[in-house]
């Protein structure tokens, strides 16, 4: 059976106002249910964003190589696109919030873990990369999962709405993260990041557990995990529709994951450039997302969606070669804006345009395979830059 191929958003319609746009960017918040998993969302990405920082931050205290330093955004993605599809058929069969909580609870251990290691300085490259790894595998199983009960938890009116504010999340944490993470660095060292980030981890787990979610098992019985695997696959594969999103989401995510990779090193390189430099730099990308996210709605009425992904992508474009050729901080924070804005932007029209062409039983599979080429293109990416700019220079 072929799927369906929805054509979305190819027709601008009437521009809300300014008013009317802001308060449809956050209805979604208004329903409880979604409004206190988006806040255990909140602290796990603000974990995330934490480990991220602290760990690509150690690895400059260890090593200068730029390869080292870019591998640890390939060690944080690559277990995405390793696990991707059977974390997907996972949430797809079994109790979605006790999936959720062990996914949490994954976390917290793997950063105590990490914790214990640095405290007691026995970090090397190597081992940071392994425990960088292997909290990954706690990301990769934990995105199908709420990707999938998104789309149940608000009316389909708000999908879009719901999916930019889980944007919003992120990227606040983008900016939560590393200005906790480069205070606590700053002032008592990197161990205690992954000790918050346990603790936060926890939290965010509670909060899961106070979610009065009804399994519905398959009426059919419980399917076997290769035999969902295979048919996610399948429909995906049978979508044409499916096929284009996931070619343009790897693309973009393939050439523009450099920025992140070697952000650290580019922040060192900056006049008066240290974890300071660096904290504000990703805090200003998540900034300029946040900002941008406030006006997606009335961006996608007033834009077809290709118009909107062709325009952000060359924003984007333009704000990673500032940022890339210039040693002064007071020019690349608003280009890292401009960074966020771009990367939202298209990453939020793509996700939506995934969301709309899955339907509920294949829903968690289809955005497991959609995680699968995001994050198998940033660690292809993160690498292959890392790579050029070990033979060459950063940029």
């Amino acid at each position: 059976m072929t799927a369906p191929d929805p054509d979305l958003d190819q027709a601008p319609a009437p521009v809300p106002s300014a008013a009317t746009g802001g308060l449809a960017a956050l209805a979604p918040l208004r329903v409880p249910t979604f409004r206190m998993l988006w806040s255990a969302w909140l602290v796990a990405n603000v974990c995330m964003w934490m480990n991220d920082v602290a760990a690509a931050w150690m690895m400059t205290s260890l090593t200068s190589t730029p390869i080292w330093v870019a591998l640890v955004q390939t060690a944080a993605t690559l277990p995405v696109f390793l696990l991707g599809l059977p974390s997907g058929a996972l949430a797809d069969m079994l109790n979605r919030q006790k999936f959720l909580l062990a996914t949490q609870l994954w976390v917290a251990l793997v950063a105590l873990v990490l914790c214990a290691v640095a405290f007691f300085g026995n970090l090397s490259p190597a081992v940071l990369l392994a425990l960088t790894f292997a909290n990954g595998i706690g990301l990769a199983m934990r995105m199908p999962v709420f990707a999938a009960i998104v789309p149940d938890l608000v009316p389909r009116p708000q999908l879009a709405a719901a999916l930019a504010l889980n944007g919003v999340a992120m990227n606040t944490s983008r900016i939560v993260g590393p200005i906790a993470a480069g205070a606590l660095i700053a002032s008592a060292g990197s161990a205690w990041v992954f000790l918050l980030n346990a603790v936060l981890s926890l939290i965010a787990a509670i909060t899961i557990l106070r979610w009065r979610y009804q399994h519905k098992p398959d009426p059919l019985g419980r399917e076997r995990l290769l035999s969902a695997m295979r048919v996610g696959l399948q429909y995906v594969v049978q979508s044409r529709h499916l096929q284009g999103v996931m070619l343009r989401t790897s693309i973009f995510f393939l050439h523009t994951t450099a920025v992140l990779a070697l952000l650290a090193l580019i922040a060192r390189r900056m006049d008066g450039g240290g974890a300071g430099t660096f904290t504000l730099l990703i805090a200003s990308m998540g900034a300029g997302a946040i900002v941008a996210s406030l006006f997606l709605p009335r961006l996608r009425q007033r834009y077809p969606r290709d118009a909107l992904v062709l325009r952000s992508a060359a924003v984007l474009t333009g704000a990673m070669l500032t940022v890339g050729n210039t040693a002064h901080t007071w020019l690349a924070v608003p280009a890292m804006l401009a960074c966020g804005a771009g990367w939202i932007t298209t990453a939020n029209s793509l996700s939506v345009s995934a969301q709309m062409g899955l339907p509920a039983w294949v829903r968690a599979r289809g955005m497991s395979i959609m995680q699968m080429a995001v994050m198998g293109s940033s660690a292809l990416g993160a690498a292959l830059w890392g790579q050029v700019a070990t033979f060459s220079k950063v940029p």
